[in-house]
């Protein structure tokens, strides 16, 4: 479940990011001007903001191959971006969804042209750095899928992340707890390994609290607490979209959940 990102993930996390696309297509299409208004789960934004969101992304990510493909390791600019965001930001709400699938389709199309080896040594320059393309569809998925989330709980609250996308997102959810926390709850828990029960995948893995909040694959000895819940719930937690109340997320001992929720604020 927990596994060093290689390129032997590629095929997977693109036919990931393809079905993360045809299920979000499948939500809001047949949503109204005023139905694509109404709040997604991302907060402060419609549904329609959260396309544009993921649309503009698409635009830019899509830039940013074909650098890669080219040699052109030139990493993205905030200069370069504020006008794809501006313009983004002025579409009407039926004109964000219409640009979301055109710049959607266009990223997509671009990843399932590149051949078997530019998908195994092709870099991109990419906002973390050079990677490689597995690395680089990773980060997509996770985008993809948490915002497609977003959306599909704002039409239907029993909604959580399709089981293939959450398993991929698993394989990586360590580079994202280690780079997105909150460093003074950080400072207040560690040093503490927490066990994390995944009841639906009978298996527990260890939450330790350190320099940086890193999941390791094996179940801790020593344990000061522990928070038990499905893999999607406690990913969810993870990326900072748990649900007091409706999640079914518990936990036991001195790392209580609003220390968790604390830590992982989202991004």
């Amino acid at each position: 479940m927990i596994t060093v990102e290689t390129t032997q993930d590629t095929g997977r996390r693109l036919a990931a990011l393809h079905a993360a696309s045809r299920s979000l297509t499948a939500l809001v299409d047949g949503l109204s001007e005023e139905e694509l208004k109404q709040p997604s789960y991302a907060d402060g934004w419609s549904i329609a903001q959260v396309l544009s969101h993921l649309g503009s992304a698409a635009e830019i990510s899509a830039r940013l191959v074909e650098r890669g493909r080219a040699g052109d390791m030139t990493g993205p600019t905030r200069e370069e971006m504020l006008p794809v965001w501006a313009r983004w930001d002025a579409l009407p709400p039926l004109g964000q969804r219409a640009a979301w699938r055109e710049a959607d389709a266009r990223h997509l199309g671009l990843l399932d042209s590149l051949d078997a080896a530019e998908r195994t040594t092709m870099k991109i320059p990419y906002f973390a750095g050079q990677i490689g393309v597995s690395v680089y569809m990773g980060y997509r998925l996770s985008e993809q899928s948490v915002h497609g989330w977003d959306v599909a709980v704002a039409l239907d609250p029993g909604a959580t992340v399709p089981e293939e996308e959450a398993r991929l997102l698993w394989e990586r959810l360590d580079l994202v707890t280690s780079r997105f926390h909150d460093r003074g709850t950080l400072r207040r828990l560690a040093p503490a390994r927490v066990a994390v029960e995944l009841t639906d995948l009978r298996r527990t893995v260890c939450l330790d609290l350190g320099e940086e909040p890193r999941i390791r694959p094996e179940e801790p000895a020593d344990p000061v607490a522990t928070v038990t819940g499905t893999a999607d719930a406690v990913l969810r937690l993870a990326y900072g979209r748990n649900r007091p109340g409706v999640d079914a997320v518990t936990t036991r001992g001195p790392v209580v959940l609003d220390d968790l929720r604390s830590l992982f604020p989202g991004f």
